[in-house]
């Protein structure tokens, strides 16, 4: 079905004139919808990848859920301009949140003029994203709705872990055994990295509507810089702070690329940490428990070594999930992620916070 005939399913106003690729998204496809009349919006189509996102009507509702709570919250304080400071679902002529075509799920946004994200990271966007993240959290920690999880045990440490082990124990690929030097290092640190679940079934650590996806380029901002809304919603859902704010150190405060091939590339930039935990405290503090703020730096660790393990079981798996680009693709990345995680171990000192 042409993109022309999808949009017309939807209930949009104007005149389309072009329907255009928009980014480059691991996940979603993305198309920008314009119209000839100055008086109404553009729009922004998407395809929704719906072998990550099996139900696709839960994944709307949370969506139409979190964006109604925060579009609600921006009125109470009086906020103008409010459809560039939220996403705005557009329904279905029928009502639905989407538009089946037989074979793929569609859904539309109204496009917000002007915003854009930044890819590149300093520690002045650090600190925006963080103030960013944080208002969204705590500006969702009153919503009345159940947020549902999007991808279940997405940042589950005790589930990677169970994952992890099947791999090593199938050996599908017959990796294991070059590769024992690493999978002795994951093991050696399992009993601290999945505390996060341990603490939480104690009742010491409240799960809260997360982002989950935690980058940069997921906050949008205004032409004069300035922090618009969060966007990217479709992993919005219940868990714990320290993996949100370890998932944006994990990749924003990474001196190397994810998967740098030269190591002595990778380690954690410490002035990138500091902005963005000063701009997240800054929002986040008064909701947040004093174990929760406590345990901000380990989830730095944490997400880092969830990375690590999840790399690591896909190359043990023999490269089921991830996309590579060259053969070993995965086992690079894991040890680039474990670099960056002895980095964040060796400074654990410099990284707490008050």
């Amino acid at each position: 079905m042409k993109h022309i005939d999808l949009i017309r399913h939807f209930q949009t106003a104007g005149t389309v004139v072009s329907i255009a690729p928009l980014g480059a998204g691991h996940i979603n496809d993305s198309f920008l919808v314009k119209t000839s009349e100055q008086d109404k919006p553009d729009y922004l189509l998407q395809r929704i990848n719906h072998h990550i996102f099996k139900d696709v009507e839960l994944l709307q509702n949370n969506i139409l859920h979190v964006t109604g709570h925060i579009r609600k919250k921006l009125i109470e304080k009086g906020e103008q301009d409010i459809d560039r400071k939220t996403l705005t679902v557009i329904p279905a002529k029928d009502g639905k949140l989407f538009y089946f075509d037989g074979e793929n799920y569609w859904r539309v946004y109204l496009f917000i003029q002007g915003g854009k994200s930044y890819d590149a990271i300093t520690p002045a966007l650090a600190y925006s994203a963080g103030k960013a993240f944080g208002e969204f959290q705590s500006c969702l920690a009153d919503i009345p709705e159940k947020i549902h999880e999007t991808i279940p045990n997405f940042h589950n440490m005790e589930f990677r872990m169970e994952q992890f082990r099947e791999a090593v124990a199938s050996d599908a690929a017959g990796r294991g055994g070059e590769n024992r030097e690493i999978i002795a290092a994951i093991e050696s640190r399992a009993e601290e990295m999945t505390k996060v679940e341990r603490t939480g079934r104690e009742g010491r650590l409240p799960k809260r509507i997360n982002h989950c996806d935690t980058k940069v380029n997921n906050v949008l901002f205004d032409e004069e810089g300035k922090v618009l809304c969060v966007v990217d919603l479709d992993t919005v859902m219940p868990g714990y702070v320290v993996s949100d704010f370890g998932d944006f150190i994990r990749t924003g405060a990474n001196t190397g690329a994810e998967d740098d091939a030269d190591l002595d590339n990778v380690s954690v930039d410490l002035d990138i940490y500091t902005s963005y935990a000063q701009g997240y405290l800054e929002t986040a503090r008064s909701f947040l428990l004093p174990l929760e703020i406590e345990l901000l730096p380990f989830g730095a660790r944490l997400l880092t070594y969830m990375q690590t393990v999840r790399f690591f079981t896909d190359y043990l798996n023999g490269d089921t999930y991830y996309k590579i680009r060259f053969p070993g693709h995965n086992l690079q990345r894991t040890k680039a992620q474990m670099k960056l995680l002895k980095d964040l171990e060796d400074k654990q000192d410099k990284l707490i916070l008050k």
